[in-house]
C-alpha cells in the first residue's frame, strides 16, 4: 500500500480521512469513482505479458496448454508467482491472488495482464485492491466470466479501459484470435464486430435441431433499433451478485450494457435480470447487447418453464431501448473482445457492435 510514503506526502488529516474510507467500503467506492478515461498502450509482437489466476486454479497440463495459446500469439510470458497455487476451488488464498494481481500491474516490463481462466473468487479480494497501482501503471487487462468483478471495479475506480475477452484456456479460434489481436494490437476507429456464423454451425453439430430452433445460438432481436454509448457489462451472474454491494455496477445511463452467461435455467436468468433491474435503471441504458447464453435453455426434464427467448422478451422487451440476443461473445468457442468504456454503436438490424474509437493508445 506504500502507506509510509502516502502519510509523508499528504499529511495526517488526509490519512485519517483515507482510513475512514477504508473502514467503510461503500463510502470508499462511491467517493473514489472516476470518469476520466484511460487507454492502455497497444501491444506489439514480443511484448511481455503477465499471466495470473485471480479466480480458480488449474491442473498443470491445462496451465501448459494456456501458456502455449498465449505464446502462439507472439508474446513473452511472465507467470504469476502463485499461478499454480490451489486452495479448493480457488487459485490460492486471497493474499496470493492479490499479490500476483498487484505485482503484474506494478511490473514495468509487463505490457498486459492476461487472466488464465475465470471460475470463482476474484470478487473476494476486490476490497483489498490498491487502485493507485493501476492508475500509476495503466496496462491492458483481459479476461471474462468471473473476471467481470475485476473489470467493473477497475473501470469504475480508475477509468482504465479493460477488455472482456478470451482467457488463457480459451480456444483461440480464428475468429477469437483475429478480434483480440485487432483490438489490442491494431486499433482503428469504426471497427465493426459482426456475428461469427460458426457459433451456429458448430452448435448444430453438437445439439439436436430442436434445441437450435429454441434459440441456443441463433441471434434474435428483442427490440429493434440502433444506439450509441460506452460499453459496460460482463457476466450476468457476477453483475447481479454484486447488486447492492459497494462493488456493484452503478451508472448505466446512456451506455450499452453487454451481458452473457452459461448453464443457468431460464428462471435463474429471470431472477438475475430482475435483481439487476431493481438495482440499476436499465431503461436508462442506450441499449442492451446479449451474447450467447450457452446451456441456458430448458431441457426435456424441465416443466412449467419459459424458454430462454420468452424469459429475455419478458424481462427486457418492455424497456423501450434496442435489445438483441446472440452476439458472438460469452462462454463460446468463437468470441469477440469488448473494451470497457469505449464508445460503440449497437445495430440490431445488421447484428453488429462497432467500436467507434480505438481502445488502446
Amino acid at each position: 500500500m506504500r502507506r509510509r510514503t502516502f502519510i509523508n506526502s499528504i499529511g495526517w488529516s488526509a490519512v485519517m480521512a483515507h482510513s475512514n474510507l477504508l473502514s467503510n467500503p461503500l463510502s470508499r467506492m462511491e467517493n473514489l469513482t472516476v470518469n476520466k478515461k484511460i487507454k492502455p498502450a497497444r501491444l506489439v509482437v514480443g511484448d511481455t505479458i503477465a499471466v495470473i489466476a485471480p479466480s480458480s486454479g488449474l491442473p498443470e497440463h491445462v496451465i501448459q496448454r494456456a501458456i502455449a495459446h498465449l505464446e502462439q500469439l507472439g508474446f513473452v510470458l511472465k507467470l504469476g508467482k502463485n499461478i499454480r497455487a490451489m486452495r479448493g476451488y480457488l487459485a490460492g488464498t486471497e493474499q496470493q491472488r492479490l499479490d500476483d494481481f498487484h505485482a503484474a500491474f506494478a511490473d514495468k516490463e509487463v505490457k498486459a495482464v492476461w487472466c488464465i481462466r475465470g471460475g470463482y473468487g476474484a470478487a473476494r479480494f476486490i476490497p483489498q485492491i490498491n487502485y493507485d497501482i493501476i492508475r500509476r501503471n495503466p496496462k491492458i487487462f483481459i479476461g471474462y466470466s468471473d473476471i467481470t468483478a475485476l473489470h467493473v471495479a477497475i473501470h469504475q475506480q480508475t477509468g482504465l479501459t479493460t477488455f472482456h475477452g478470451p482467457v488463457g484456456t480459451s480456444d483461440f479460434s480464428d475468429y477469437t484470435k483475429s478480434h483480440v489481436l485487432d483490438v489490442l494490437m491494431h486499433p482503428k476507429p469504426n471497427y465493426k464486430i459482426s456475428l461469427c456464423p460458426l457459433n451456429t454451425t458448430d452448435a448444430e453439430k453438437l445439439f439436436k435441431p430442436a434445441v437450435i430452433e429454441a434459440g441456443i445460438n441463433k441471434p434474435e432481436i428483442i427490440t429493434a433499433g440502433k444506439c450509441r454509448g460506452q460499453l459496460i457489462g460482463g457476466n450476468l451472474s457476477l453483475l447481479s451478485a454484486a447488486a447492492g454491494t459497494p462493488y456493484a455496477l452503478r451508472n448505466v445511463k446512456g451506455k450499452i450494457l453487454f451481458m452473457e452467461d452459461i448453464d443457468e435455467r431460464p428462471y435463474r436468468i429471470d431472477r438475475m435480470l430482475t435483481q439487476l433491474m431493481h438495482s440499476v435503471d436499465l431503461k436508462s441504458c442506450a441499449g442492451i447487447a446479449l451474447g450467447i447464453f450457452d446451456g441456458c435453455n430448458p431441457t426435456k426434464e424441465d416443466i412449467n418453464t419459459l424458454s430462454l427467448s420468452e424469459c429475455l422478451h419478458d424481462r427486457l422487451g418492455h424497456l423501450g431501448i434496442p435489445v438483441i440476443y446472440g452476439l458472438s461473445f460469452g462462454h463460446i468457442k468463437h468470441q469477440c473482445t469488448l473494451p470497457y468504456g469505449i464508445e460503440a454503436e449497437l445495430n440490431t438490424g445488421d447484428k453488429t457492435i462497432t467500436l467507434l474509437e480505438a481502445a488502446v493508445s
